[in-house]
């Protein structure tokens, strides 16, 4: 039978073969916290994996999303009524009830009081791409950024431990300058599974034709647009910086982390004068070690964010 402990160590596991920027930023948090983190990061993975998953029909992702929603609430459920984690029957998982994941997942959020609507936006945000998704305006990605990642962000600071209300809505901002990002960096990517995120009034601001399919082409049109995309996201970015004085001492340091790894990539694009195409845009494994113990040692220094 699972035990909690291990379901923990699972979540451990599962981030360490697959958070590529976030696992570095995790190294800044005392224990109890980091592996809060890795349970949450566990949770946003798997809900991904149930709906990105190639090798099944549309149909059957949108059916395991169902059930993994359900089995997220069930294992809440099941917390807040003082009766424990929700522990599987066997390691084995036959079904997502018995997911290894859950008993970590659930005794986080009964741990650190993190709403249960902000993980169940999640799914929303990932069961949105099963569809045929529409970004016709700015106001329509942000929504969805609030489902993939601004929701992720207010747990994160459920987790980071804050003492001003205005936190959350900058860790929904933090959220948002983390998965624009994410959306420059793998616009090829996401192309070529039919998906296009950036709003099509920016393609049409411009010069792309409203009907027309943009094309993986670095011409002068294209650069004016991702040049736009860098610049707001920026914003974001700046307005991220805000969530320091926030948050508890012990959460700020992941924070300088993160803003350094993500805004480290956002930089990267610039450099390579935005093209995504010919190449993956990532960090090397010693410069996001680096960005985490600078934000350790300048929070042993006592530096102020």
């Amino acid at each position: 039978m699972l035990s909690l402990e291990q379901s923990y160590d699972y979540c451990r596991q599962l981030t360490g073969r697959t958070a590529h920027n976030f696992r570095f930023s995790f190294l800044t948090l005392p224990a109890e916290k980091r592996r809060a983190m890795n349970a949450l990061y566990a949770f946003n993975r798997v809900t991904d994996d149930l709906g990105d998953d190639p090798t099944i029909s549309l149909d059957l992702r949108r059916t395991q999303l169902k059930a993994w929603r359900q089995s997220v609430l069930s294992a809440l459920s099941l917390t807040e009524t003082g009766s424990g984690a929700k522990i599987p029957g066997t390691a084995e998982m036959a079904t997502l009830d018995d997911h290894p994941a859950l008993p970590a997942v659930a005794d986080v959020v009964a741990r650190f009081h993190i709403p249960q609507e902000y993980l169940l936006a999640v799914i929303d945000g990932v069961e949105m791409d099963l569809h045929p998704l529409e970004i016709a305006t700015f106001a329509d990605l942000e929504q969805y950024c609030y489902r993939v990642a601004g929701a992720v962000g207010l747990c994160c600071i459920h987790i980071w431990g804050f003492h001003d209300q205005r936190a959350k809505s900058i860790a929904i901002d933090c959220g948002l300058a983390l998965q624009l990002t994410n959306i420059l960096r793998d616009l090829s990517e996401d192309a070529s599974l039919g998906r296009t995120y950036l709003p099509k009034e920016d393609f049409v601001r411009f010069g792309y034709r409203d009907s027309e399919p943009w094309p993986n082409v670095m011409d002068d049109r294209f650069r004016s647009l991702m040049e736009f995309e860098v610049q707001r996201t920026k914003t974001y970015y700046e307005r991220a910086e805000e969530l320091f004085p926030c948050l508890h001492a012990d959460g700020q340091p992941i924070l300088r982390a993160m803003l350094d790894i993500y805004g480290g990539l956002l930089r990267e694009i610039e450099r390579r004068h935005y093209d995504v195409f010919s190449r993956r845009v990532s960090l090397p494994k010693w410069k996001k070690l680096w960005f985490a113990g600078r934000a350790i040692l300048l929070h042993k220094c006592g530096f102020r964010q």
